[in-house]
């Protein structure tokens, strides 16, 4: 009977050691944890710059199919478009 109690004891003891052990080292432990936090924190911001980011692109697309301006504006920024009568000047710093 007495060894019976001791080797309860001894397991329950060895139980106890080996989910402390989890709980410090394993999968699940506090520095783990605290790691995988800082990584959502720094997942979170990238998915909200990629949000505004795609507001804006929806926001272009909304304009270019819904009027020539936008379109206007990129013929003039980009490709050097000018209207009639109008005149172009080019200024470059020396």
């Amino acid at each position: 009977m007495l060894r019976i109690r001791y080797l309860a004891t001894l397991g329950l003891l060895g139980l106890l050691a080996w989910f402390q052990w989890q709980i410090w080292t394993g999968r699940g432990s506090y520095p783990n944890v605290e790691l995988m936090r800082e990584e959502i924190r720094v997942q979170k911001t990238s998915n909200e710059l990629m949000r505004q980011d795609n507001e804006r692109l929806a926001n272009d697309i909304a304009d270019l199919r819904d009027g020539r301006e936008k379109m206007e504006e990129i013929a003039r920024q980009e490709l050097g478009m000018i209207k009639p009568n109008e005149v172009f000047v080019q200024y470059t710093k020396p």
